[in-house]
Parts: structure tokens; C-alpha cells; sequence
């Protein structure tokens, strides 16, 4: 993973020039006037930890796996999101842990939180480091020293139970590598976010991610049927059945907690057969409010497709559904459609293409124009190359940024008419475009994209309209996040979703598991009042 940046730096892309000169035209974006630095030029703080701490904590895992490297700890430094990169690129490595450690075993992990807790080390779980939200940016501040825990090492399949469709997984293993695993077994996961070539199982149930084809697999808290969880206090081992009556399902209170209550350390995950295709196709509606009605009556009525998401009418002309192929868009609204067929289908619609088929008389009787396989199967060849899209309009000036949400369908309009205006109060005139990313049958994702011409203090830009928007989205009765988890961006606006009571229960889980509050400081829950 490029450290400054997503992904391989071999596949970075210049941009065309018909994207530069839109940029230039329309937004007023211009190139940095200082270059991004090298990694070698990042400033990091002096390590903090003692050295018998160090030993110490070598003494745990072996003296190879603690790292104090400068490299190490620019490569732990942060997540993914737009205000991370940017401070990266600008040489700002002020959030970098003292020491990158790397246990192998759960016993190692409990022993490591059991050291931290009782002298006062900050602990960061590391997965494959995607966090848009805020949700590694580490301090120390108030306790001895951070490290980063990094889970890769914990990378193996430790059980598959055909009969009963369940894989147990360590949790670094990152999502290419368990799909090629339960391959060899006929099976899979089916979950495909935009995070997938990098990400971690463990990372996936620490921020209940959402893949791009939910609709028919469903989100990644619906396949956890158990789970490990080393704590400061002790180990949670949790789901002996598929569903239980036996009090609060504890399983969903570690789902989401994104390290701040413990540390996964193995999961047990519903797995499907392997299809035996997949088939892909585009849609044109006239409007967003045409497309998103049908949209809905696929999935009120069914037959559900596995990977369904509508562009609105400005991410269509921009044609961001190709990012290989940026600003090759056209009129209207633009809806992928996927389907995916085995003998017994997961969805009781039979093969691919009978469920191609059913589908086809609802998006036609919706209004629905048919544009073939090309727009689906370009949609899917780039399906994980937004990312480095984003890279190449950062380094060429322009603030770039996704954002995300949830409602009910009723909701759903004003939802979509609150973000756009809080982006545009926020910003003068961005380009803003949205797609229904997942859907259910109460309602639906919102996922937006906003560009903006670069100010002089970039990081501020942004957090001023992310500010507004976290305001905007509460006020309209949407969900802060929908599947980017909460870290530090959405905790405030979490913290209004919830109301102080539910911010109180989770405050006392954390101090129940966590009693020095070492683990992922200022994620999810607020800091207790000084």
C-alpha cells in the first residue's frame, strides 16, 4: 500500500487531459504549489516509549516484530481518508505510534492489552490501514506512549464446515486472500467493497463494512456468526448458534466498536457456494427520482440483483461509475445491475439469468431504458479504481472526498436535497455527485463524491464543510455513516444519533473492558470529561 496515497503506486494514472481542463474551467483547480514529500521527509516525533518497555513488549511477540523504524511508523501513521493524505503528503507524521508491534497468536494479543493497560501504552489496531474516518489517527497524549497493533501476522484460515456453510478466519487475513482460500473449497464470501483489495476481515467486522454486492450477500455484520476478542480484562467468545434468544446478541456490540471495546482475534463467517456466473448490465432512467423508485421496487418486490446501485444525473455525465474511463458519461441516470447464479441460488430466483430476466420486467415497467452488458461489465473491470482517481485529482489541486449515509425510502429525497446543500453552503460550488450504493427494503445508502478547487489550507477546507454535512445529515434524520464506520470524524455527530443515553451504555462497556481507556483513544466514544 502506498503510503502516501491508495494503493500500488505502479497503477497510479495520470489524469487526461480533458479532466484537467474541466477542472481548470469549472472549478478554478490548479496545481499545488508545494510538491507532496517523500517518505523519508516525513516528521515524526521522537519515540516516547522507554526502552525496558520496548523490551518488554518484545518480550511478548520477539524482538523482530516490534518496529521503530522510520519506515514502520510512516506506514502506520493514519488511514485513508482525504484530511490523511493530505497531511501525509504534507509531511505531517505528528499521529505516528511509537512503535509498530506484531503479535502472533491470541494469547499474544491478551498479553500485550494486559501490559499497555497497566502502564498506560496507547494501543491503535492496524488492519490493512483503509480507515476513511478518521479511525487510526493514534495520540498519545496522556498515557506513555502509542503503538500500533498490527494484525498481520494473524493471516490463517483455521476451519471450514461445509454443513454448516461456516469459515473460521484469523483477522488479518486481507479480503483477496480469504476469497482465494474458500475458493479451493467451492465457496465464498461475496463481499466486495471498495476496500477490498487491501482491507482485513478483522478491519471489515471492526467497521461493519458494507461490499458492493450487499444486495445479495448482504453487509459483513450479517455473515459474523461468532467471534474472539482479546480485551484488557479478559477474552469474549462469542456465537454458538446462528441466533439466539439468550439475552442481547453481545456479538453486534463488538461489531462496529472499531477496536475501542477490544481486539478481534479470530471470526467465524457465513460463507455461500461459489457462483457459477456472474452477469452485468446497465440501465438508463430519466431522473433520479425515476430511477430510485425503481430501484426501490426491486427491492420491496424482488427479484433482488446481487449488485445494484443508481448514479443521480451528475455522477452519470461525469461517468464515475467508470473511473477507468472518467468523463465518458451521458444524460439521465445510470443504474448497474449484476446478477450471480449457482444451482441453488441464495436468493431463490434460480440461475442468473432467470433472476436477469425478472428484474428486467420491473426496470421496464419503472421506465427504465435497457443499455446492455457495456456499462456493467466496464462498472465492474473498474470497480476498485476510485481511489486512485481521488490520488490523481489531489495531486493535481483539486479536494476530493466521499461521503455517505442512510434513510428510509420516505426520508430518502430530503436526505439527498440536505447533503447537497450543506456541500454547496460549505464549499460556494463543488461538484457534487451521489449513487444509491446499497439498498433494503426500508430504505437505502446514499453515497456522495464531492470536488472542490484546493485553498490554501486544505485540511480546513474540508473539515469546515465535514462539519456541516455531519450537521446536515442529523438534522434531515439520516444515520451518520452507513458503512465507513465512525473513528473520530463521525464520533460528535454519532454521539447526537445515539442521544446521551445510548453514549452512556457505550461508555460503560468501555470502561468495563477498558478500564485505562488504552484501547483506540478518542474512537467512537468520546474521552471522558477532564
Amino acid at each position: 500500500m502506498l503510503w502516501s496515497g491508495w494503493g500500488d503506486p505502479a497503477l497510479a494514472r495520470e489524469l487526461p487531459e480533458q479532466v484537467r481542463a474541466l477542472l481548470r474551467d469549472f472549478l478554478g483547480v490548479r496545481a499545488p504549489d508545494v510538491p507532496a514529500v517523500g517518505l523519508e521527509s516525513v516528521r515524526l516525533p521522537p519515540v516516547a516509549l522507554p526502552e525496558p518497555l520496548l523490551g518488554a513488549l518484545a518480550g511478548v511477540v520477539g524482538s523482530a516484530y516490534v518496529l521503530t523504524s522510520h519506515e514502520a511508523r510512516v506506514r502506520h501513521t493514519r488511514g485513508k481518508s482525504t484530511p490523511d493524505l493530505l497531511r501525509m503528503r504534507a509531511g505531517d507524521g505528528s499521529a505516528a505510534p511509537d512503535a509498530v508491534v506484531l503479535p502472533g497468536s491470541h494469547e499474544e494479543v491478551a498479553e500485550l492489552l494486559r501490559l499497555c493497560s497497566a502502564e498506560r501504552v496507547a494501543v491503535i489496531p492496524f488492519g490493512g490501514g483503509t480507515s476513511v474516518v478518521g479511525g487510526l489517527t493514534g495520540s498519545g497524549s496522556g498515557f506513555t506512549g502509542l503503538i500500533a497493533l498490527d494484525l498481520g501476522r494473524l493471516d490463517r484460515l483455521l476451519s471450514v464446515d461445509p454443513e454448516s456453510l461456516v469459515a473460521s478466519f484469523e483477522p488479518g487475513v486481507r479480503a483477496p486472500e480469504a476469497e482465494r482460500l474458500l475458493a479451493a473449497h467451492g465457496l465464498t464470501l461475496g463481499h466486495f467493497p471498495q476496500s477490498f483489495e487491501y482491507a482485513t476481515l478483522g478491519g471489515f467486522a471492526a467497521a461493519r463494512s458494507s461490499g458492493q454486492a450487499s444486495a445479495g450477500y448482504g453487509r459483513f455484520d450479517d455473515m459474523v456468526v461468532g467471534l474472539t476478542v482479546a480485551t484488557p480484562t479478559g477474552t469474549l467468545d462469542l456465537g454458538r448458534a446462528p441466533k439466539s434468544a439468550a439475552g442481547p446478541d453481545l456479538r453486534q456490540l463488538v461489531l462496529g466498536s472499531e477496536g475501542a471495546f477490544g481486539v478481534i482475534t479470530s471470526l467465524r463467517l457465513r460463507v455461500r457456494r461459489a457462483p457459477d456466473e456472474r452477469r452485468y448490465e446497465g440501465w438508463r432512467f430519466g431522473t433520479f427520482a425515476e430511477g430510485t423508485a425503481a430501484v426501490r421496487a426491486l427491492a420491496q418486490e424482488g427479484p433482488l440483483p446481487t449488485v445494484l446501485r443508481l448514479s443521480d444525473e451528475t455522477e452519470t455525465m461525469i461517468g464515475l461509475a467508470k473511473p477507468d474511463a472518467i468523463g465518458s458519461g451521458g444524460s439521465g441516470c445510470l443504474l448497474i445491475a449484476g446478477y450471480e447464479g449457482t444451482p441453488a441460488s441464495v436468493s431463490g430466483w434460480g440461475s442468473a439469468a432467470a433472476r436477469q430476466a425478472g428484474a428486467a420486467v420491473v426496470l421496464t415497467r419503472m421506465g427504465g431504458e435497457p443499455l446492455g452488458a457495456e456499462p456493467g461489465e466496464a462498472w465492474e473491470h473498474g470497480r476498485f479504481s476510485a481511489p486512485y482517481l481521488r490520488d490523481s485529482l489531489l495531486g493535481a489541486g483539486a479536494t476530493v472526498e466521499t461521503l455517505e449515509t442512510a434513510g428510509f425510502w420516505a426520508n430518502l429525497p430530503r436526505l439527498y436535497d440536505a447533503v447537497r446543500l450543506a456541500l454547496a453552503g460549505a464549499f460556494g460550488s463543488p461538484l457534487v455527485m451521489c449513487h444509491v450504493s446499497h439498498v433494503y427494503e426500508t430504505g437505502a445508502s446514499l453515497y456522495f463524491t464531492v470536488v472542490v478547487a484546493q485553498e490554501g489550507d486544505p485540511v480546513a477546507q474540508w473539515e469546515h464543510a465535514k462539519e456541516a454535512v455531519n450537521a446536515a445529515i442529523v438534522a434531515a434524520g439520516g444515520t451518520i455513516t452507513h458503512h465507513h464506520g465512525v473513528g473520530r470524524d463521525h464520533r460528535d455527530a454519532y454521539a447526537a444519533e445515539v442521544g446521551p443515553v445510548g453514549m452512556g451504555i457505550l461508555r460503560a462497556v468501555k470502561d468495563r473492558l477498558d478500564p485505562a481507556g488504552i484501547l483506540n483513544p478518542g474512537a467512537l466514544v468520546p474521552p471522558p470529561a477532564a
